[in-house]
């Protein structure tokens, strides 16, 4: 409730990163789609993931995913980690960045601010509830419809 952030800037002009995994094995990947607000009377997020997208496999078998909002200063190493796969390297490490372990997730180091998120519901965009169908052809040429991750913000950690 202290967060004075605009979150139309941090989503939409400076992106996420949406991390999940423990210390064994992590991933991440870069986001420009969110949402924020309060849902089922807790602060939540809603984030969006493509299926082919590594870092939906970690997301999906942990409770917890940690959304990092990272400065300026990174805006090379967020390209990366939407360009990339975590599939065979390690990501984060090659991005220039650092895990960072809290609440049973991971989320990164040199963030500005990472939000500790807890699962609460998902579903897959389905291309017959879209009420403005020129959106399934310019989002969706592919098919490949994000999964819709509503999830409480339960942690908000902010370096100072």
């Amino acid at each position: 409730e202290e967060l004075t952030m605009n979150p139309f800037t941090k989503i939409g002009k400076e992106w996420l990163l949406i991390t999940a995994g423990n210390e064994e094995k992590c991933n991440t990947m870069t986001a420009s789609w969110s949402a924020m607000g309060v849902m089922w009377g807790k602060n939540a997020v809603t984030v969006y993931i493509r299926p082919q997208r590594y870092t939906k496999e970690f997301v999906d078998r942990e409770d917890t995913f940690t959304i990092s909002v990272l400065g300026e200063v990174y805006r090379k190493a967020l390209n990366y980690c939407g360009k990339v796969s975590g599939k065979g390297v390690d990501k984060i490490k090659d991005a220039g960045l650092t895990p960072y372990f809290t609440d049973g997730t991971a989320g990164i180091e040199e963030a500005d601010m990472i939000m500790v998120c807890k699962k609460m519901y998902h579903d897959e965009i389905k291309p017959e509830c879209f009420d403005a169908p020129e959106n399934d052809g310019k989002w969706y040429p592919q098919k490949d419809y994000h999964t819709m991750y509503i999830a409480e913000i339960v942690k908000v950690l902010v370096r100072e």
